[in-house]
This record gives C-alpha cells, sequence and structure tokens, in this order.
C-alpha cells in the first residue's frame, strides 16, 4: 500500500470563545464596590502552513478532524480567560485549498464540465480558498471564537455594574479539501510502461517502482537531477491513456501534477508490440489529453499555460535494434514539429547526458520567463488584508448599513421578518437568554443600530414574528418594541431605567453611612411610633379588651400615671 496522498478532505473546526464573567468586587465597608469580572479568551485558528518537510497529505486521511483548543472564561478580580492557541496544519508546497461541496451520490451523480472530481468521492471541489505554493505560506481555513466581554467590560455611567456578560462566540467550522499538485520543473507523460520510472531512476537518486507490466505506477514519483552548478526536480506522472482527461484510468487523478511544471517531456515507448500504436501516435494522443485538461483548468497565478509550455520529445527503448531504427525514422517528424528531440536508453545510458543538460538550459529560461510573469503580475495584485478592528464612522449607523431585513412567507400564508448580518448574528450568539439584563442590552445594541426602525419601514407590526439568522441558529420572538426587559425588572418596578443597578442606588440607602441629622430624624420617628404604640394599648385596656372592666388592674394608680405623661408630652409637642 502506498504512503503518497494527493488529495484529502478535512474536517476543521476553531476553538470557541471563553464566556465574560459577571462579578461583583468585594471590599472593606464596600461589599459592592463594583464590577470586576474578566473577559473570556478568543479560541484558536486552525492555520495551514505549506512546509518543506512535508511530502504527503497522509496523516490527514487517518486523522480528518482537526480542532484548535477553546479559550478559557474570565473569572473575577479582574482576570481575563487565556487565549486560544493556534492549531498549526503543515502541508506540502503545492497544496491548493479548496471549499467542500457534498455529492449526493458519488456513482451515479453528473458532474457538470469544470469541477474537478475524484471518481467515486463523497465531496467536490467548491471554490480556491488558497494556494500554497512557496514554502511559509499561511491560510487560516477556520478562524476561532471572539471571546465574551465580561461585566467589567460591560458597565458605563448608566449601567454601573451589570448583572450579566457576554457569551464567547463559537469557532468557525467546516469541510475543506487539500489538494496537492506537485512543484517539479520537468513532467514525464506517456503511455504506461514507456519508462518514465526507469528514467527517473537514472538520472535522479529517486527509486520508483518498476516492473515489466503496465500501471506499476501509482503515484507520481519526484527526483532531483543536479548537473554541478544546477539544479532541478522531474516528476513521473503515472501512466496515461486516451480518455484520461474525462476519468479513464489513473491519469484525472495525477494530471494536477503538472500544472505548475515548466517544461512537459513526451517519453515515448519505440519498443511497442501493440499493432495500432506507433510514435507519432502516441504524441498526438497525449496532447490531445492535456489539451482537453487545460481547457478545465485554472492555471495558478504567474504560471504559464500547458500549451504555452516547451515540449521535449524523449524517444526511449534505444538499446534495442528495431526501437532505435524506428526512433531514427520519425525523429525529423517531431523536429518539423518544432521539438527537441532525443534518443535514449535507460538500460544503457545512452543520450541521457545530452537529455540532462538540455533540460537544465530550458528550465532555467522557463524560471525566468515565470519570474517576469510574476514581477508582472506583482504590481497589478490586489492585497486583501484582515479588516481592523477600529470604530466604524457614527453617522455609519442603522438601516442598510450592517444588517438586512427581509420579509418571508411559507406556503400556509404564515410569514416572518428575517434580520441578517454581522451584528446582529453575533450579538445574539453572545446573549444569554436565561438572564433577563443581558436580554434587555441585546434589545438595547439592536435599537441603537436601527433594527426596529428597519422593521417598522418594512412594515412589521407589534406580535409579528421576527427571526435573527438562518438555519439552526436562528432566533425567533415576537416583535414588541415597546417591551421592557433587563435590569429595570429586578424590583419589580416597570418605570425603572434600563441599565441601573438598583444594588448601587443611592436612594436605597443601604450602601453608605447615615448623616447625624438623619439619625435624629430616625430616632424621633421611632419614638414617636413607640409612644403611638403606648396609646393605643392605654386604649384598649380602658375599653376593656383586656380584662374585666369591674376588676381593678391597676390599683397602684399606674394607669394614671401614664396618662399624665402622655397628656404632658402632647402638650409639649
Amino acid at each position: 500500500m502506498s504512503d503518497f496522498v494527493d488529495r484529502v478532505t478535512v474536517h476543521v473546526k476553531g476553538g470557541d470563545g471563553g464566556n465574560g464573567a459577571a462579578s461583583i468586587r468585594r471590599e472593606k465597608y464596600k461589599p459592592l464596590a463594583g464590577p470586576d469580572g474578566g473577559d473570556g479568551g478568543d479560541g484558536g485558528s486552525v492555520i495551514v502552513v505549506a512546509d518543506t518537510n512535508a511530502t504527503s497529505l497522509l496523516d490527514y486521511r487517518f486523522m480528518p478532524h482537526r480542532t484548535a483548543p477553546n479559550g478559557t472564561m474570565g473569572k473575577g478580580d479582574d482576570k481575563d480567560g487565556s487565549q486560544g492557541e493556534d492549531l498549526i496544519l503543515p502541508v506540502p508546497v503545492g497544496t491548493v485549498i479548496f471549499s467542500s461541496r457534498k455529492v449526493k451520490d458519488a456513482s451515479t451523480s453528473t458532474q457538470p464540465a469544470g469541477d474537478t472530481v475524484v471518481s467515486g468521492a463523497k465531496y467536490k471541489n467548491g471554490e480556491v480558498l488558497a494556494d500554497l505554493s512557496h514554502p511559509g505560506d499561511r491560510f487560516v481555513v477556520a478562524q476561532g471564537g471572539a471571546g465574551g466581554l465580561g461585566n467589567r467590560s460591560l458597565a458605563n455611567k448608566n449601567r454601573k455594574a451589570p448583572g450579566f456578560a457576554l457569551l464567547g462566540e463559537p469557532g468557525e467550522e467546516r469541510d475543506v479539501i487539500f489538494e496537492l499538485k506537485s512543484i517539479a520543473d520537468v513532467a514525464l507523460v506517456g503511455y504506461p510502461s514507456a519508462g518514465k520510472s526507469s528514467l527517473v531512476a537514472t538520472m535522479s537518486a529517486a527509486r520508483p517502482k518498476i516492473a515489466d507490466y503496465p500501471f506499476t505506477t501509482l503515484v507520481p514519483n519526484l527526483g532531483v537531477v543536479d548537473t554541478g552548478d544546477k539544479r532541478f526536480t522531474i516528476a513521473d506522472v503515472p501512466g496515461l491513456i486516451p480518455g484520461a482527461a474525462q476519468g479513464k484510468g489513473l491519469g484525472l487523478e495525477f494530471l494536477r501534477h503538472i500544472e505548475r511544471t515548466e517544461v512537459i517531456a513526451h517519453v515515448i515507448d519505440c519498443a511497442t508490440l501493440e499493432p495500432d500504436r506507433d510514435p507519432i501516435a502516441d504524441y498526438h494522443a497525449l496532447e490531445n489529453e492535456l489539451a482537453q485538461y487545460a481547457q478545465q483548468l485554472d492555471v495558478p497565478l504567474g504560471a504559464i499555460a500547458i500549451n504555452e509550455r516547451p515540449r521535449v520529445i524523449i524517444l526511449n527503448k534505444a538499446d534495442i535494434p528495431e526501437a532505435k531504427e524506428l526512433a531514427e525514422f520519425v525523429k525529423p517528424e517531431f523536429e518539423k514539429m518544432g521539438h527537441r528531440v532525443f534518443i535514449i536508453s535507460t538500460a544503457t545510458h545512452e543520450g541521457l547526458k545530452q537529455l540532462t543538460y538540455a533540460l537544465s538550459e530550458l528550465v532555467d529560461k522557463m524560471r525566468e520567463r515565470v519570474q517576469e510573469a510574476m514581477a508582472e503580475l506583482e504590481e497589478e495584485r490586489v492585497v486583501i488584508r484582515p479588516l481592523e478592528k477600529k470604530r466604524r464612522n457614527p453617522k455609519a449607523v442603522g438601516l442598510g448599513f450592517d444588517f438586512e431585513i427581509e420579509r418571508e412567507q411559507d406556503n400556509d400564508g404564515n410569514f416572518w421578518f428575517t434580520v441578517t448580518g454581522n451584528k446582529p448574528e453575533r450579538w445574539v450568539r453572545q446573549t444569554n437568554f436565561d438572564n433577563e439584563e443581558a436580554v434587555g442590552y441585546l434589545a438595547d445594541r439592536l435599537a441603537r443600530l436601527g433594527v426596529e426602525d428597519a422593521l417598522r419601514a418594512k412594515g412589521a407590526h407589534v406580535g409579528d414574528e421576527v427571526r435573527i439568522g438562518r438555519g439552526d441558529d436562528a432566533v425567533a420572538f415576537d416583535w414588541d418594541p415597546t417591551v421592557q426587559a433587563g435590569a429595570e425588572m429586578l424590583d419589580g418596578d416597570p418605570h425603572a431605567q434600563r441599565g441601573h443597578d438598583l444594588r448601587l442606588e443611592e436612594a436605597q440607602g443601604l450602601n453608605r453611612r447615615r448623616t447625624n441629622t438623619e439619625r435624629r430624624r430616625q430616632y424621633h420617628e421611632w419614638m414617636d411610633a413607640k409612644a403611638a404604640v403606648r396609646a393605643a394599648m392605654a386604649a384598649e385596656r380602658q375599653a376593656g379588651h383586656w380584662a374585666d372592666p369591674a376588676r381593678v388592674d391597676d390599683p397602684e394608680g399606674a394607669q394614671d400615671f401614664l396618662k399624665g405623661f402622655d397628656e404632658g408630652h402632647s402638650e409639649e409637642e
């Protein structure tokens, strides 16, 4: 079983952001000294890096699920959560990353022209996400989620001590396809058993499998050819046959490996015993397959189109007399086409030295041509950089800037309004709907963004269903712009202003020392209340509510003393 893998589907997921903390600092004489909940840490991202030490995608076939670490939660005492580490995925240089689209039935589905599909695969290539053609190229395939803010970061002059915090956002999750397109200078193409593997083994230190039956080579073989002061790489593409561009044989799976080569060398077997084959027919058949493949090929940035790359004709097996005679006979025909022709033998090494130096010369010329093309494209190249976390223009707020609203309806006549946009959907993911104050904070943010005004403009009425987001993550509710939620409901008072923490209100008088004037007033109120209680008790006693009127309850005249004291106290007031 071969250990070379050049196409895999990988499920990647960025780390989830940590939740923010809702905490109140406690100090001596200040049990409620202010919010101190820390922010949650951001989740790690999944980053693909082109590494010269990686030679295959085998590791991702056996471990196709890759997840970056999560960020940790924030804590009290102003402690922020730790950031999740980025997950680095090394891939060989020349790997192209595609978005993945699942095929419903891989065995019977018919794909439109232009889609690259591996026979029997469950996923087909979608949009090209990145082309890692240089060592060190990086691409973030799954962004980590942002950590939630703690109540310390949410506090302001109107909301002094929020009793809630924001939740961390989930990391990005998707399927991607890694496809390796070998970066070689020379590509050897030819029919099965034409001697391509033997040529690679003779010219370089590579040792591919060689046998006397067709389709011996099941994977591309790369070799490094050293000519003294120069060096180039040579790739052996598995044998092509007519119909390879449509998926016949093994050709379609490995034609991608010639996309980045600079020189195409036709290795033609001059000793074949098949009656319907000859060197000229073999050449035209292979060129026809390359032309069909080039039509559905997106040439990489700065690369030379396949039909514009120089061809070299290698007539192999000259150690056989009949083959050498045939090679000398067809050589003028190829030269008339404008190609350089070399008659070689991998068994006796005949003509290999001349071939090696000729290929090295062609590679140098093509490298200069590619560098010039890259330099021209670099001037016109558009560099896309991540958006900086800057505060947006405050005037650019509201309808049409950060969200969209659509009125949708099903077959039964039920309708609803769908709100989509980066900000509203992020805010919904950050909200803890078990906390009324957090829901009120979300309502405030949506109102400031202009969602309520936009819903009115779309014709929404109180009680209509509104959905924020789409799919399984959508949140649905009945729209009522006048509903009050959040901090104003903590004490049951519907007139309290949202965003105020009643625990810290001075009007409550529970978190500060009383003045002397307040102490005197409270003392007199307390004494007056005691006097009123004594007067009520005496009145009840005189009315006979406590005992028999015929019985003397106070033979010593205590009642008269209290009565006189009460009358005197009333006169003083």
